[in-house]
């Protein structure tokens, strides 16, 4: 067996429930407005760190705080605050840039990782914030020979972080690109005031130009494509090259995504990681299969080999939206759940759904879970389907919980 860690992101019990449930070995996760996702619409508060490191640790999962952001002045007492109250609770790491939430993370004992911001690209920096942290984050410019001679240098001047441990390296595998250099831009700050590097990034790259001639005010749109938004990075076609390169940590992105996303992505992962360990091939077949997976949930298209296979930033994201294969319907919500004969209970709120139809259910505690409907009444009567306002019931081995949200999936 390995040593890799494979990391999923949450920015909900959802998600972090779905990572959980599918494979993690580490989850990452900011909470409040001092983390790289602070305007994301769902985030955790510095009350649920307790659960968060309950549920994590009861699965043997590691949890990892993110505090990645640039810090003012007026923020200190904050940031040595929430590094009290991440210690209370148990959390694993901090994930940092800035000086200060390194030096109040060490001040209470925690555990530092060195974030992508740092833009981490050879040796001599490793050495240096080996003084400061057990993890660091490479560049994502780095092309694999050079995540290899990283690695191999590490092992070979045996450099060790403050655990006596020999640092790790960690590098990004699946989700959204920054068109900037190791996600440091300045282009929402300089449009809206709202820095990219605060957690506050309004994404103006991810929208449509158009070009204007000042001269003769004439306008075209450059080939309808989002030229500063990047396709989704996907590396699962070459995966065992990568780890084959001595990483220690592979960190998929999506924070900021649904936990049918983090279910799906940590999964395909996971499998692919455990056939690497097993010393079996990559076939075509397999990568295509996995591929195919990985479609069918959020993605702005895919950028298959990135900078790691030395590729140029050239392959933009054809919308500014999802391109999944499949999108999934809100249909209901559970009722109830009697353990006993394993039936489930549930109103549908909003859509139909049939004998056969593949649902999501995600909740706070159930996670995301794939499901084919095997049978179901509808108003205590056999039916082969159920129509919007009816009250059903089915079996249902997982056990799910009042208030989980039931989505139908539509290709």
């Amino acid at each position: 067996m390995s040593d890799i860690t494979l990391l999923s992101p949450a920015g909900s019990f959802e998600s972090l429930q779905a990572a959980l449930d599918n494979g993690a070995d580490a989850i990452y996760f900011g909470v409040g407005e001092l983390n790289m996702r602070s305007r994301a619409t769902v985030n955790f508060t510095e009350e649920d760190l307790p659960e968060i490191v309950k549920r994590c640790h009861k699965r043997k999962v590691q949890a990892w705080l993110a505090l990645n952001i640039i810090v003012y002045d007026n923020e200190l007492p904050e940031i040595t605050r929430l590094c009290q109250a991440a210690k209370a609770a148990g959390i694993d790491a901090v994930i940092a840039l800035d000086i200060s939430v390194i030096t109040a993370a060490r001040k209470v004992g925690l555990p530092v990782h060195i974030s992508v911001q740092a833009n981490i690209s050879n040796i001599e920096a490793v050495r240096f914030y080996a003084q400061f942290a057990d993890v660091v984050v490479l560049a994502r410019e780095l092309n694999l020979e050079q995540i290899s001679q990283i690695c191999q240098r590490i092992q070979e001047e045996n450099i060790i972080g403050p655990s006596g441990k020999l640092m790790q390296v960690e590098i990004f595998a699946h989700g959204a690109l920054c068109v900037a250099i190791s996600g440091k831009c300045y282009m929402s700050l300089a449009t809206y005031g709202t820095s990219g590097n605060r957690g506050a990034c309004f994404q103006p790259c991810r929208r449509k130009y158009t070009v204007r001639d000042t001269e003769t005010d004439a306008e075209f749109v450059v080939d309808n494509q989002y030229v500063m938004s990047p396709k989704d990075l996907c590396t699962i076609g070459f995966l065992d090259k990568i780890l084959d390169s001595g990483i220690s940590v592979l960190k998929l992105e999506g924070r900021g995504r649904s936990a049918d996303y983090v279910a799906r992505v940590t999964a395909v992962y996971k499998e692919a990681i455990q056939h690497w360990e097993k010393g079996l091939p990559f076939t075509n077949e397999l990568i295509e299969e996995w591929e195919q997976k990985l479609a069918q949930v959020f993605n702005r298209g895919f950028w298959k080999g990135g900078y790691y296979l030395g590729k140029k930033l050239g392959e933009w994201a054809a919308a500014r939206d999802s391109q999944a294969t499949v999108r999934k319907d809100f249909a209901g919500t559970v009722t109830n759940y009697f353990a006993k004969p394993k039936i489930a209970e549930a109103i549908l709120n909003a859509n139909g759904i049939s004998v056969g139809d593949k649902l999501w259910i995600i909740g706070n505690k159930t996670g995301a879970v794939e499901y084919i409907i095997p049978s179901l009444r509808a108003n205590e009567i056999e039916a082969q389907q159920a129509q919007k306002g009816d009250v059903i019931t089915f079996p249902c081995d997982i056990k799910l919980r009042a208030g989980d949200k039931i989505y139908k999936e539509i290709n």
